[in-house]
């Protein structure tokens, strides 16, 4: 039964549906009218909602595609760090295990005399007696903590470890930096971070090899170091064992050799400059680089100062204070030590890993070689100073006597000197003992008592060749590629050659044979010859007998007759020639024998030999260059007895440089006679003073010997003439044999096949009607254009640009 209550409900419920019935049909019509005003007043917005949608659909998979990539990704890493980690485990712990025993061995056998301790190194003559020692009075400059300036410590902590006092060997910072670097690298750059005492452990302990292995055992051995000495004591080992340049170790050293004081009589000014040094002596030595030295003084200045070690009026005045280095006193003034010094710093240098570069094509890669060569030839040099080695050589102090005297004797004509005082007129010579390749006797100039460095020219001055650079590029070249000594060639007008797009190979000219052209040194005749062989193959010879001054514009036809940018040295011309008279086997000149570290193990190994020239090239070039002795242009000399010379002469443009180049079987000898600074001397040919010098010193070396000749050449298999033949390039040999940098034998072949293409095409153009000319033309520049040699391209291109303007 229904109550009042729920009637009241029934009905409050059916006036609700009531009202919710009505305004059913006024919710929809309204809904209805707002999507009619939304769609009508946003159609871009209802655009992108669609477009949106779509895009979704399309691009679900790529994003599923997507999600699957960086999921496996994601597993790659995580495997990637887990072989890392096992590596490490494996490889990389048992390393440091082995290091971190080697760095606490080292140092516990070290002492205070460790330290102390720069042993000097000896040279011997081939009699086993001494002809130098090198060293350095260490008692005298080495310097208690106690006497050394404070602000020479100051310094060193303020530009080189600024974290000294505090670390424990090694500035961790640095060694991460260090590490991001090697890897981002790829492993060639590890340098930098290196605390004083990391510097320290790396001069006394460790060699001068540059990577992330000696690097660890550095930090390692500086790591143990800080625990056996104190920071005070590292501090007195290592502002005495470090390289001020030029031979000066600590700091006391370089006081006395750059300013003629005591280190406590220093300026600030004076310690900032010589705390510059240390960081890259060769970079920073005052000799040769005095203002890199004084801008890296200005730092150090500016370091302290903010450090607050010294004050504004300290700084203000160090600033402005003039840096006046006094003239270096060199200890040795004769030639076959500081030759045999640089023989054996060359050979330190190789044993460091220091790689030796010859036949730049590109300047700045010059360059940058030669920075990096003074900067390995720097440290090596001071290993060979402290390293306690004994070095035996090949040199004959009876030879060297009497080339000296010689080359004197020659040249007393001219007394004159230069603004130096130096004689202006100067001679040289190297003498190489055939049977083992080593030098026996330099000379590198005049004697004289004046009191200044002798410049030794045989090995430190490059002068131009002349002709007798003709033997080694041009002419034992072209007998390995198709020619004989009676192939008949041509002697063309230099002059005309030399001309705007002239066309070498077309010049007219006296013909000859090979043998006759080299007797009489006709330079139409190399420099046509050269031509045909092309610089890029001729200067590959010197390439391989490493000569160190060949540079991009070498590679011109030019250098057929000795026109070089630097030239060559009476050393490097020794080692070629030698090379002729071994059977065309080069062995790189130098005169150690034997070279004991300090241990008395023998450390030099012989570069080992190359075969330059073949065999038979060799003797057949021997065998002309005896005609240019007997009946040639060295005929004037007047070489007679039972022992047989060859040698070629050499005269450069206006008589400024005067050569002779030439052998027995027993010996090798070249001579340069000219003028430190180039001028010209009337007198001075190849034939008359250096053919003079070579003769008198020759004929006292063989003196006594046996009755010797040169092997007679076998039979020559060349066919090319001026008229065709062989037309083979470079016949027997490898393609990727190079020739010069980045260029290879097969690039040779490629390219002379292009241009062989191309002149079929411009021959035909003299006799076509201008439009067939043109197309001729096009064809022939098409060919041209792929030829990759510059030489060879420039002159086609010379060629073809001639033939289309009627010429």
């Amino acid at each position: 039964m229904n109550t009042e209550k729920d009637k009241i409900q029934e009905e409050g419920k059916e006036e609700n549906s009531s009202l919710t019935a009505q305004k059913a049909p006024e919710r929809d019509e309204n809904n209805k009218a707002g999507k009619r005003k939304s769609t009508g007043q946003n159609p871009v917005a209802r655009f992108f909602i669609i477009l949106f949608k779509y895009l979704r659909i399309i691009f679900r998979p790529l994003f599923k595609l997507f999600r699957f990539f960086f999921q496996s990704l994601f597993i790659i890493c995580v495997l990637a760090l887990i072989a890392s980690i096992a590596v490490g485990v494996t490889v990389i712990y048992p390393k440091y295990e082995e290091f971190s025993q080697q760095a606490v061995e080292i140092v516990a056998e070290s002492d205070l005399d460790t330290f102390r301790l720069q042993e000097s190194s000896y040279i011997y003559d081939n009699q086993g007696d001494v002809i130098a020692k090198l060293t350095k009075d260490e008692d005298s400059t080495y310097l208690p903590y106690e006497e050394i300036p404070e602000d020479a410590i100051n310094a060193f902590i303020a530009i080189e470890d600024r974290t000294f006092w505090e670390n424990s060997g090694f500035d961790l910072k640095g060694i991460i930096r260090v590490g991001l670097n090697y890897f981002r690298t790829e492993g060639e750059e590890v340098h930098g971070a290196s605390t004083i005492t990391q510097q320290l452990v790396r001069n006394r302990f460790l060699t001068r090899e540059v990577s992330i292995e000696r690097k660890a055992k550095e930090i390692l051995i500086a790591m143990e170091m800080t625990k056996k000495y104190s920071k005070k004591q590292i501090m007195e080992f290592y502002v005495n064992d470090i390289s001020f340049a030029n031979t000066y170790y600590g700091l006391e050293a370089a006081a006395e050799g750059y300013f003629g004081k005591t280190a406590k009589e220093l300026t600030l000014s004076q310690i900032a400059y010589l705390c510059a040094i240390p960081n890259s002596p060769t970079y920073y030595n005052p000799y040769r680089h005095p203002e890199n030295a004084l801008k890296r003084r200005n730092k150090i200045l500016g370091d302290m100062h903010d450090l607050g070690y010294i004050t504004d009026e300290d700084y203000e005045e160090a600033l402005t204070e003039e840096i006046v280095i006094e003239k270096a006193d060199y200890e040795f003034r004769n030639y076959e030590t500081t030759y045999a010094i640089d023989c054996a710093v060359r050979y330190l240098m190789k044993d460091n890993g220091f790689e030796f570069q010859y036949g730049f094509t590109a300047y700045d890669e010059y360059n940058a070689y030669k920075d990096k060569y003074e900067q390995a030839y720097s440290q090596a040099r001071d290993q060979l100073y402290t390293g306690g080695y004994q070095i035996y050589t090949s040199l004959d102090p009876e030879k060297q006597s009497f080339l000296q005297s010689t080359i004197d004797q020659v040249l007393t004509f001219d007394e004159n000197v230069a603004d130096n005082g130096i004689y202006a007129l100067q001679g040289a010579a190297t003498v190489i003992d055939n049977s083992s390749g080593k030098v026996v006797a330099i000379v590198g100039g005049r004697t004289q008592e004046a009191d200044t460095y002798n410049l030794n020219r045989a090995f430190q001055s490059f002068r131009q060749p002349g002709s007798s650079i003709k033997p080694i590029i041009v002419y034992a070249p072209a007998l390995e590629n198709g020619y004989t000594s009676q192939s008949t060639v041509k002697n063309i007008n230099v002059d005309d050659a030399k001309k705007k797009g002239a066309d070498v190979s077309k010049l007219p000219g006296n013909t000859m044979t090979l043998r006759q052209a080299v007797e009489q040194s006709k330079n139409g005749v190399a420099w046509w010859l050269y031509n045909e062989i092309t610089p890029q193959v001729g200067m590959s010879y010197l390439t391989k007998m490493r000569f160190d001054n060949i540079v991009p514009d070498d590679y011109y036809l030019a250098s057929s007759l000795g026109g070089f940018t630097y030239g060559a040295t009476t050393e490097e011309m020794a080692g070629a020639y030698a090379a002729l008279a071994n059977g065309g086997m080069y062995r790189d000149p130098t005169c150690i024998m034997t070279m004991l570290d300090r241990n008395g193990i023998d450390v030099y190994k012989n570069s080992g030999e190359s075969q330059v020239y073949e065999k038979n090239t060799a003797a057949v070039m021997v065998d002309i260059l005896k005609g240019v002795v007997k009946k040639g242009t060295a005929k004037g000399m007047g070489w007679s007895g039972n022992i047989e010379a060859a040698g070629k002469t050499g005269t450069t443009n206006n008589s400024k440089d005067g050569w002779f180049c030439g052998m027995t079987p027993y010996y090798t000898m070249s001579v340069w006679v000219g003028y430190d600074q180039p001028k010209t001397l009337s007198s001075l040919w190849g034939s008359t003073y250096p053919a003079s010098i070579w003769k008198q010193a020759m004929s006292h070396f063989v003196e006594g010997l046996e009755a010797a000749s040169f092997p007679e050449p076998g039979k020559e298999e060349g066919q090319k003439t001026i008229s065709g033949g062989n037309s083979a390039y470079l016949p027997g040999r490898d393609d990727s044999e190079l020739l010069a940098d980045n260029y290879t034998v097969g690039n040779y072949r490629q390219d002379h096949s292009l241009a062989d293409q191309a002149q079929a095409l411009i021959n035909q153009m003299a006799a076509a009607d201008a439009d067939t000319k043109q197309s001729l033309y096009n064809q022939a520049k098409s060919l041209i254009d792929q030829i990759y040699g510059n030489t060879l391209s420039r002159q086609m291109n010379e060629t073809l640009n001639a033939a289309m303007s009627g010429g």
